[in-house]
């Protein structure tokens, strides 16, 4: 038996619709941060020891900070050219910074550098930060000379 035309309905009713609409938003939202969380999931830890960025084979470009302390005899400079090594006690990155550093650079001392990774692995800085008391180095840094067995807290009070 078949209904007549007139109490057939068409199309959904707007209770159906408003559904859809809130399940669409709801699968474009969770694209979009499933999107963004991938985009950052590296970017949230923006600080690297020598040791991450070989681990986690950082690419050549990307933006990021990296921490250590500055290899002792590592240090050149010519004119506001300056090459130095920044190790973490297991692992070192060789470093180029064209400007004037710190008054408180030195070797020895704790350093963040951000800048990007070249493709030949090392690392050229856009902007240098030196530690900024006499027993300052970065957590980071602190946590990192730890995790290699390198850490000598006599030589500052943190």
């Amino acid at each position: 038996m078949t209904m007549p035309a007139s109490t057939r309905r068409k199309g959904m009713t707007r209770k159906q619709k408003r559904l859809a609409v809130i399940a669409g938003l709801a699968v474009v939202v969770g694209i979009a941060a499933a999107l963004v969380l991938t985009a950052l999931r590296d970017q949230i830890v923006f600080f690297y020891s020598p040791s991450d960025v070989i681990s986690r084979e950082v690419a050549a470009g990307q933006p990021i900070r990296l921490g250590g302390l500055v290899k002792e005899g590592t240090w050149t400079r010519e004119g506001q050219n300056n090459t130095f090594a920044i190790t973490d006690g297991g692992m070192d990155i060789s470093a180029v910074y064209v400007g004037i550093l710190p008054d408180l650079f030195r070797e020895g001392q704790g350093v963040v550098a951000e800048g990007s990774m070249n493709a030949d692995g090392s690392f050229t800085a856009t902007n240098v930060l030196a530690k900024h008391d006499e027993n300052y180095v970065p957590k980071e840094v602190v946590d990192a000379l730890k995790a290699q067995g390198e850490w000598r807290p006599e030589a500052t009070s943190q």
